[in-house]
């Protein structure tokens, strides 16, 4: 996607290919800066720390993050560290998982010469991997899109509703949530976002805001709490969603607030999308409110705000009184039953074990 015009990912191979280089997201919208990754504590550091996030590239920085370690030492041992190390760094999004695992079974086997490169050129592949299969989200969520949008009089545009941050910050490139409306907008179709501003981190109003106004995509920064009233008024046609983790059954873990959102549009009749790249459904799990690990994060994301001043210069403010305690549970889960189909790269599927099954056998 673009970045004042210039072609860019989250995280690619620094030139001469001693690091990995990453857009440092804790300091967006305000100042765009590139953090450098050069050992396997860099990597957990950048997730844990939210420099990178996303369930995809969470993923793919894990990825990133066993060549860093294997580089420095490619013995059982440090493929066994680094796995615990990196896994440890955030419980809720399975691509963390999914991506440790993958690298582990195809790296353990080989004689300890081979693995560094082995693991780079896995972690390269992890990253294009997930570039084509936001390529595969945008055709499915695009044909979508298209059908709204012919069943609206001559020019008028199509409101899309989206939570958090699923752009192509939060994947390698293109995005899940987004990649539907990036292809529409690329397409010509006349659309318009509503953002979230998605409390407490913001990621919608500092992230999607962000990557929609570079990229030219119309779209209108709102309270979180304004959704509901847009659907009331007929002023949103289609809400499109991301996810950390969704369950063999169809429920969805995403940003708290998400099962809010999937709430109002059902109550109005708005069609509930969920963009999912395949590596995202976690086929162990089936009670998605039961069973996946839920993060709390620290009180002060609730209690404080980071903003501009009016210098210029960027600082930390309390939004609370001294002394009020605050929990900040960092997802929440959407039950299948209130979503109206899930957007994977190969087609939309039910929300139901037997609607992935047709899809993914």
């Amino acid at each position: 996607m673009n970045v004042q015009g210039r072609p860019t990912r989250t995280i690619w191979p620094s030139a001469g290919g001693a690091a990995v280089e990453i857009i440092d997201q804790t300091q967006l919208p305000h100042v765009f800066a590139v953090a450098r990754l050069a050992t396997l504590d860099d990597a957990a550091h950048a997730i844990r720390a939210m420099l990178v996030r996303g369930a995809p590239l969470i993923g793919a920085t894990a990825a990133w993050g066993l060549w860093l370690a294997l580089r420095a030492d490619p013995s059982d041992a440090a493929l066994a560290h680094a796995h615990a190390t990196l896994l440890a760094t955030r419980p809720t999004a399975v691509n963390l998982r999914w991506a440790l695992d993958r690298g582990r079974a195809h790296l353990a086997p080989l004689r300890q010469a081979e693995r560094a490169d082995a693991a780079r050129a896995l972690a390269i592949a992890i990253c294009d991997e997930d570039v084509a299969l936001n390529r595969g989200l945008a055709a499915a969520g695009l044909a979508l899109i298209r059908a709204l949008a012919a069943r609206k009089p001559a020019g008028q545009r199509v409101n899309i509703l989206t939570h958090c941050n699923a752009g192509w910050l939060a994947t390698v490139d293109l995005g899940t949530a987004t990649a539907p409306i990036y292809a529409a907008h690329d397409a010509g179709l006349p659309i318009h976002v509503w953002v979230d501003e998605t409390r407490p981190r913001n990621q919608g109003a500092s992230l999607t805001a962000w990557e929609l106004l570079n990229h030219g995509v119309p779209h209108t920064v709102i309270a979180d709490n304004a959704g509901g009233h847009l659907m009331q008024h007929g002023q949103v046609d289609l809400v499109i969603v991301g996810t950390d983790r969704t369950t063999a059954s169809g429920d969805v873990c995403n940003k708290v607030g998400t099962y809010l959102k999937a709430l109002a549009a059902h109550d109005n009749g708005v069609p509930f999308y969920v963009a999912l790249p395949s590596p995202s459904i976690d086929w162990t799990v089936h009670d998605g409110v039961r069973e996946i690990p839920i993060e709390e994060r620290s009180a002060r994301e609730v209690t404080h705000l980071a903003g501009r001043l009016p210098d210029g210069s960027v600082a930390a403010v309390a939004l609370t009184p001294e002394g009020s305690p605050a929990a900040n549970p960092a997802f929440d889960v959407t039950p299948a039953r209130l979503i109206t189909g899930l957007i994977t790269e190969r087609g939309v599927a039910e929300p139901s074990e037997a609607g992935l099954r047709r899809l993914f056998p």
